[in-house]
């Protein structure tokens, strides 16, 4: 093989084993994904907002950012669940650039994937036992899902991966919401499918064991725009998107059907202050029809200390060096608009 095999890495039982939880911090996180799980079994009629960076670069503005989320939390946490967004892999369309914290703990120099494993339990850690939140990441990778499975309240399937196997089988065992996102291409009977892979038993082979999967009926589909046959965004958060999605789950035996919308990427045009724009429309459109009230349980939006991206080498502090986010004054302003009419 064309690979230079560097160093056997720890499993993770024993980096969760060197790294452990506090039983305070495992009831936190239980009340919270039992908050969660409410709201997309219908039992609660909160709002969930799944928002931060669109990567975790820097442990310190990270936190910096999640201790003001903690704040505004406070103060909306009758009408809002807010989970934050703790990204640590990013996915690349080429595979080139930075591949987010588990890769690189630090962005300038070169990847070190143990140092990367410690630095987001770590960093997840902070979050939880510091400011009561379990937070959500994106699955990447399936076998390194396990790294922070006692941590996470919320994991998101992208679109690249929505197709894959491996990632359809994992999310089926996995105990907390998992939002299947539309491929690229905007195919929904892609994400449709997803779900219901997600959502049933499988038995799989997993970090080299053969494993047996329960299902996952907080499975769910996360509209998030796509690319057209020229390479174009198109939206898909309208009005009549969510009634078409709202139809497609009622041809199915899906249970719990949600949606998530992702105020960013294409639906956005990578345009992120549309995001502000976006995510009122939705709320709108949730108060026009029952249906689509029952169906968007939240949003996704990309947030950070400082509005717009940097490069690596800049240095700005919480400013994002992946895709551009929204700055904080817009966000929390954002938050309690969205609190006022849900």
């Amino acid at each position: 093989m064309r690979m230079d095999f560097q160093r056997k890495l720890p499993i993770p039982q024993e980096v969760k084993q060197e790294f452990p939880l506090t039983e305070k911090m495992s009831q936190v996180k239980a009340d919270l994904d039992k908050q969660i799980q409410d709201v997309f079994e219908g039992k609660s009629d909160k709002f969930i907002l799944i928002i931060g960076p669109c990567s975790a670069d820097h442990r310190e503005p990270v936190l910096e950012y999640i201790s003001r989320l903690r704040r505004i939390q406070e103060q909306v946490s009758d009408k809002i669940i807010i989970i934050p967004r703790i990204y640590t892999n990013k996915p690349r369309t080429t595979g080139q650039g930075y591949k987010g914290m588990l890769h690189q703990p630090d962005p300038e120099a070169k990847p070190d994937m143990y140092k990367g494993i410690v630095a987001i339990r770590d960093l997840h850690i902070a979050a939880l036992r510091d400011y009561d939140f379990s937070c959500a990441d994106e699955m990447l990778y399936p076998e390194n899902y396990r790294y922070l499975s006692d941590l996470l309240s919320y994991v998101a399937v992208g679109a690249r991966s929505v197709e894959n196997q491996q990632h359809r089988l994992t999310a089926s065992g996995i105990e907390v919401p998992v939002g299947m996102k539309n491929p690229t291409g905007g195919d929904l009977s892609v994400m449709m499918n997803a779900i219901t892979a997600a959502q049933s038993s499988h038995t799989f082979i997993y970090r080299g064991w053969e494993v047996t999967s329960e299902g996952n009926p907080y499975a769910h589909s996360i509209l998030r725009g796509y690319l057209d046959y020229s390479g174009h965004s198109v939206s898909n958060y309208h009005y009549e998107d969510l009634l078409r999605v709202n139809e497609l789950y009622a041809k199915t035996n899906l249970v719990n059907p949600s949606v998530i919308v992702d105020t960013n990427h294409n639906n956005s045009g990578k345009k992120y202050l549309e995001q502000i724009r976006i995510a009122k429309d939705i709320v709108h459109s949730r108060s026009c029809n029952d249906d689509v009230k029952r169906l968007v349980k939240g949003l996704m939006i990309e947030s950070y200390l400082e509005d717009g991206a940097q490069s690596a080498g800049e240095h700005v502090f919480g400013k994002s060096i992946t895709d551009p986010c929204l700055g904080w004054d817009k966000t929390q302003q954002l938050i309690l608009d969205i609190a006022e009419k849900v």
